[in-house]
């Protein structure tokens, strides 16, 4: 497996080496002593999957309380795949990264707790999997506007599809008090 560190502190792009042939492809999506090895100790108590259509947005999430590393991959199809800041004593608090993550590339983005994250469906089609640090916890889900101006996230697709719950979400600068430090 190969790391590639984000322009985020924290953030980290796997790679995992990929065995094709007619059959199809295998990968190791994770592994707990190579991820160790990488630096990422991080103890999964759950897996979620997502099924999109093109262009829908899903995000921006996190949880406070309960903050969740999330470990992201795509089984199906490719996203746009982002990460925002909200540790309020970073240097980049409020700043965004974003990667794509595509079916079969081998690739896994590591998102530690203190970030929102975010995805847009680029295919027609999408499937993402992803394993959390910490619970769901309803009272503590919180949610960031997908077009918030002051984030500025660069979505790839123009006129996304939105939930409404996401759609009615706040602008951080009013989310100050429900924000990790």
């Amino acid at each position: 497996m190969k790391k590639f560190d984000e322009p985020l502190p924290g953030l980290i792009v796997i790679e995992a080496p990929v065995y094709a042939d007619l059959r199809g492809h295998f990968f190791e999506h994770f592994e707990k002593r190579k991820f160790a090895g990488l630096g990422i100790e991080a103890d999964f108590v759950q897996d979620n999957v997502s099924r999109s259509r093109r262009g829908t947005i899903r995000g921006l999430h996190f949880q406070n309380p309960h903050p969740q590393g999330k470990l992201i991959g795509v089984s199906q199809g490719s996203i746009f795949d982002v990460a925002v800041d909200l540790r309020r004593s970073s240097p980049s608090f409020g700043r965004w990264a974003a990667v794509e993550l595509a079916e079969g590339d081998g690739r896994s983005f590591w998102i530690p707790a203190g970030f929102a994250h975010g995805f847009q469906a680029l295919s027609d089609i999408v499937t993402v999997h992803y394993k959390v640090t910490d619970y769901w916890h309803v009272d503590a889900e919180r949610t960031i506007r997908w077009d918030d101006p002051q984030i500025g996230v660069a979505w790839p697709i123009a006129d996304p599809i939105i939930s409404p719950k996401d759609a009615a979400a706040p602008l951080l600068e009013k989310l100050s008090s429900h924000l990790p430090e």
